[in-house]
């Protein structure tokens, strides 16, 4: 949708309620605008997967004052997409922290994802990224985790796309063939997981965060998963090389008690995952400085 299409639309369905629209950014799935309905700031949201809209909405009935979930107000079609109202929280993404905001935010940070895993999943069931009926695909979470080396609806054409890339198939078959190795171990731990941490989906204030957003990759699986993800994803940011990401998460475990048994087997695995899917994407997007990028990251944990 584009900036007058979007325009278009929210003067036609809240006519003089909404006032003062402005754009705020877009995502490779959604753009969002903030908008004032009726005086109050909220955030509109156009994309073509009205089940990414969904999920946030079943994730902010969770919302606390630790794991804050902004409410979706609205959710509906545009005719030829589809559209969601939220809350407008406010703050600044997590990812433009410099390393001295992000050290005094990172307990609070580590205290949400501590939340996140109590989240009660009884009335869910299956396990990968889950549809907003509480449904995840697999029956286990080895078999979601191996699922990743398939093409979805979402992601088409990938696998034909990455081996006739620059950096081909050899990287991914061999790290998956070590993700099979891992598989076997797994416990079918199953938890609530936010899988996209660090991609402008949390915002934060002074160190207190205030929202954390945009549940469509949330999966069913083992809760060390979005650690593995914080690992994977900190050499993207370098104002914050001088934290040490792996050592500060076991410390906070082992403070509070839940050092997970199986510690770095499981984190190996789900960075392995993590890398062959940002493999896939890359591939399937077409950026190539990116591809080689995390295929270089992704070779190195084999």
């Amino acid at each position: 949708m584009t900036d007058a299409e979007a325009h278009r639309f929210i003067a036609s369905h809240f006519g003089a309620a909404a006032t003062d629209v402005r754009f705020l950014g877009a995502g490779d799935w959604s753009r969002a605008y903030s908008i004032a309905l009726d005086g109050r700031e909220a955030v509109i949201r156009f994309g073509d997967h009205v089940e990414d809209f969904r999920k946030d909405q079943a994730m902010a009935r969770h919302s606390s004052a630790t794991l804050p979930v902004p409410a979706v107000i609205e959710i509906g079609t545009t005719g030829d997409g589809f559209f969601a109202v939220s809350e407008r929280a406010s703050g600044e993404l997590l990812d433009s922290l410099d390393e001295a905001g992000m050290r005094a935010t990172l307990p609070g940070l580590l205290t949400a994802m501590d939340t996140l895993r109590h989240i009660d999943a009884t009335g869910t069931a299956g396990y990968g990224i889950w549809a907003p009926d509480g449904t995840g695909p697999a029956a286990s979470w080895a078999q979601a985790l191996l699922g990743v080396n398939r093409e979805t609806a979402r992601v088409p054409g990938w696998r034909a796309a990455l081996a006739a890339s620059p950096v081909g198939m050899r990287t991914f078959d061999l790290a998956y063939a070590r993700l099979r190795e891992l598989a076997e171990d797994l416990p079918d731990e199953r938890h609530i997981v936010h899988g996209d941490l660090l991609n402008r989906n949390v915002l934060v204030r002074g160190s207190r965060i205030t929202a954390v957003i945009d549940w469509g990759n949330a999966l069913y699986g083992d809760w060390l998963y979005d650690a593995a993800w914080l690992i994977y994803c900190w050499p993207l940011f370098p104002q914050w090389q001088g934290i040490d990401i792996a050592t500060e998460l076991e410390e906070h475990w082992r403070r509070h008690g839940c050092l997970a048994p199986g510690l770095h087997r499981r984190l190996q695995a789900y960075l392995l995952h993590i890398g062959l899917g940002a493999m896939a994407y890359n591939a399937y997007r077409g950026r190539w400085d990116y591809l080689a990028r995390f295929t270089s990251q992704t070779s190195d944990l084999i």
